[in-house]
């Protein structure tokens, strides 16, 4: 074994960007090279074996084959592996000893996209996985007022999750959202076009706040938009709302549609560089619409002035509350203590490097304590609502289940809707709470 093989890199992590607008890129020969070079790299190293099922299907390939090395995997095999991967970038951010600057320049998370996105070019998607990604397309319907009741009621009952099953490959028992036709943005109709003056800025924080609502939290959990509001308000900042949005790209990325992902930019890009330029910050409420901004398309795009420059105005909401505490101007007239707190960390979160701010915030609140769980809930967004996935999705929940179990907690929460719902799915005693809202409530207002 080799030293670097051995030692790998102690520095720390480079992204280099994604080359996906180069025929090499979709190249079959190409691309199967590189899977088979970095696959055979993390059967040498296995350090994440337990952070999602992509790597033990890997592993379990490499060792039921008569060789038990990488010779000894078919190349339709391949695509087990990719299947497996949502994207989260943990391996790459917290596990993988060989990512750049170390000469082996392993980026697996953006190897599994490569692929995804050739096979998307190569033969599309299902119907399935087209509608499960067209989060804009289905909320605008689902919404509608004479269809959500009915849309709503067929989610919530048997006979209308067989038929989801029978039809479009969602599993029966996985959580689906509710939808809301009184969305967030109309809910928030008088921040449109707001230009009132700012808190004190600082160095970090300009005091003002532009609210991406982001499709999911718009249409299926508006009153997380409604308690960022809210405490941003009464800590003084100003928020407005963009005056155009359409989903960030995450659900297109994990399908490989870059080219899709391309789109929403061109709509999202322009009006929040606007914004930036009138002096505002941004937050979203969902750390994997948060990362879309800081990471993924100054990725696809790295020479778009406009998208670096949201990027660099981009904070997730309770990052951006701990940067104005740091300067003290974060209101601490708390009126209820919130006790004990089991807080599950989501993946799109912690690769965003900026700590625990959700606990640091929660934890301001006399009387309250935080158990922070870092481990992932499994659900992706999609991955989790699809027959063939469910079940492995349930799994990986699993350690963080049985942690809330034990945990004899006042209140369960994530800054991921979604990943709280599917963790609370096993747990009789507890509701998902958004951290924003329990911070509200301490607040009392």
């Amino acid at each position: 074994m080799t030293d670097s093989r051995r030692e790998g890199s102690l520095e720390a992590p480079t992204r280099h960007p994604l080359d996906w607008r180069s025929e090499q890129f979709y190249d079959d020969n190409a691309l199967f090279g590189e899977l088979e070079r970095v696959y055979d790299i993390c059967h040498g190293c296995r350090r994440c074996f337990n952070l999602c099922h992509a790597f033990p299907t890997l592993f379990d390939l490499i060792d039921e084959s008569d060789t038990m090395e990488m010779d000894g995997v078919a190349k339709k095999d391949y695509w087990q592996v990719v299947d497996h991967c949502y994207l989260c970038d943990m391996c790459y951010m917290t596990k993988c000893p060989y990512v750049p600057p170390h000469e082996w320049n392993v980026d697996f998370p953006h190897l599994m996209l490569r692929a995804k996105a050739a096979r998307f070019r190569k033969e599309g998607a299902s119907t399935r996985d087209k509608i499960l990604s067209a989060t804009d397309r289905v909320g605008k319907l689902a919404g509608i007022p004479v269809v959500v009741n009915a849309v709503n009621a067929v989610n919530r009952s048997k006979t209308g999750r067989k038929l989801l099953k029978s039809v479009l490959g969602v599993h029966e028992n996985a959580p689906v959202p509710e939808y809301h036709s009184r969305t967030a943005r109309k809910r928030l109709s008088r921040l449109d076009g707001n230009t009132g003056a700012s808190a004190t800025a600082t160095e970090a924080t300009k005091g003002k706040v532009a609210l991406f609502t982001t499709c999911y939290c718009n249409r299926n959990h508006p009153d997380v938009n409604e308690d960022i509001v809210a405490v941003f308000e009464h800590n003084g900042i100003a928020v407005t709302l963009a005056s155009k949005e359409v989903c960030c790209g995450m659900p297109k990325l994990e399908l490989g549609d870059l080219e899709s992902v391309g789109k929403a930019k061109e709509t999202n890009i322009p009006a929040l560089v606007k914004l930036v330029d009138e002096g505002w910050d941004i937050v979203t409420p969902i750390p994997s619409c948060t990362l879309m901004f800081k990471q993924e398309l100054p990725l696809m795009f790295p020479d778009d002035a406009d998208v670096i420059k949201v990027r660099d105005a981009m904070f997730d909401p309770f990052e951006y509350l701990m940067l104005r505490h740091k300067e003290g101007l974060l209101k601490t007239d708390f009126k209820a203590p919130l006790g004990k707190v089991t807080y599950q960390v989501p993946c799109h979160l912690r690769v965003q490097n900026i700590g625990l701010k959700t606990r640091d915030a929660l934890q301001l609140v006399p009387d309250t304590t935080v158990e922070a769980i870092e481990r992932c809930s499994g659900h992706d967004g999609t991955y989790a609502v699809k027959q063939e996935f469910h079940d492995i999705s349930k799994k990986i929940a699993r350690p963080v289940v049985n942690r809330l179990k034990k945990a004899d907690a006042d209140h369960f929460t994530s800054d991921c809707p979604m990943a709280a719902e599917q963790i609370v799915q096993d747990v009789d005693d507890h509701e998902a709470n958004n951290p924003m809202g329990l911070l509200r409530k301490a607040y009392g207002i």
